[in-house]
């Protein structure tokens, strides 16, 4: 065994994160997942900036501000299919500015016009926008080509591979409950719609009305429409009244949507927890685990703030050895 030689569990975002910085500092790498891309949970994700339901604030909201500029720097690659889109997030109240806003550099008050009906504050940022089918396809491509290897298959026992390696990184998402024993995580069920593209639309996001989270997400490959966050809720099949609420609640905040043709119905669990583990753990004297999962509705908003943690952690290991 090399001392740098390790193994990542997981193959959705964050696990090629995690992947390619390791590969950057000279480490040999090997993934090993059950689903890869174009099936991982991150695969269905509506992929935009916005560190929702992931904690603590003060650890998230570092993670995501180095993500933040590494998807700057990646809007500069076509393949990576990364841009920037402006958010508009209302309100039926007044609120403060949000505890996230430092991290994002265009950040302001909307103006009464630019509010629907029956919202009377809200704000308007820059952010970053990820095309997943594309995006997932670049990490992948990058990866491989920085020498790292896929495999696909899965680890149920952490300490039937520890001989082989000095550091696994488990970013195995919701798997993490049953790879690791931790009951803490739980799924929270995302639903969403693709349609036809509408030109001159810009995103939405709506998580404190009462007609319930919704959000509007336009890609080159048409337009994401959301959503739903149901906690403790394992059901992976497309509900049909479910998609009719969440396709009138988008029409609602954006009717240029009503024409719109459906293009397709996809279901993800995100992986919730009441806090991001992001911590090494001694498996046997010449390994550890750095556990890398929990990350909520935010697995691509804190992709590269983790991924840069997960070095400096599994960097530390091999200096103590």
């Amino acid at each position: 065994m090399n001392h740098k030689d390790v193994l990542v569990i997981g193959c959705g975002v964050s696990g090629l994160s995690c992947g390619i910085r390791l590969l950057e500092r000279g480490w040999r790498v090997r993934i090993v997942a059950r689903e890869l891309p174009p099936q991982t949970t991150s695969d269905v994700a509506a992929a935009i900036w916005y560190p929702y339901r992931a904690y603590p604030e003060e650890r998230v909201l570092a993670w995501s501000a180095v993500s933040f500029q590494e998807f700057l720097r990646l809007t500069a690659v076509p393949a990576a299919g990364t841009s920037l889109t402006t958010l508009i997030e209302p309100y039926q109240w007044p609120v403060a500015d949000p505890w996230w806003w430092s991290a994002v550099p265009h950040f302001r008050r909307a103006t009464a016009a630019e509010l629907p009906p029956g919202f009377v504050d809200g704000y308007v940022a820059e952010v970053p926008l990820i095309e997943t089918p594309l995006y997932m396809n670049y990490l992948m491509t990058r990866f491989q080509a920085g020498g790292g290897v896929i495999e696909p298959g899965e680890v149920a026992d952490l300490t039937a591979v520890a001989d082989q390696y000095s550091v696994i990184i488990n970013c195995a998402g919701l798997g993490a409950r049953k790879l690791v024993g931790d009951a803490t995580l739980y799924p929270i069920r995302g639903q969403i719609m693709r349609v036809t593209a509408v030109p001159g639309l810009h995103a939405w996001i709506d998580e404190r009305s009462d007609r319930g989270l919704t959000y509007i997400i336009p890609r080159q490959d048409g337009v994401i429409l959301g959503g739903t966050a149901q906690a403790e809720d394992w059901n992976l099949a497309v509900d049909g009244e479910t998609a009719d609420h969440i396709r009138q609640n988008c029409v609602q905040l954006e009717p240029r949507l009503l024409d719109a043709q459906i293009l397709e119905h996809r279901v993800g669990l995100r992986p919730g927890r009441p806090a991001v583990r992001l911590e090494p753990q001694p498996l046997t004297p010449s390994c550890t685990v750095i556990h890398n999962y929990g990350h909520g509705g935010a697995g691509f908003t804190l992709s590269w703030g983790c991924a840069d943690e997960v070095v400096l952690l599994a960097e530390s290991v091999i200096g103590e050895r």
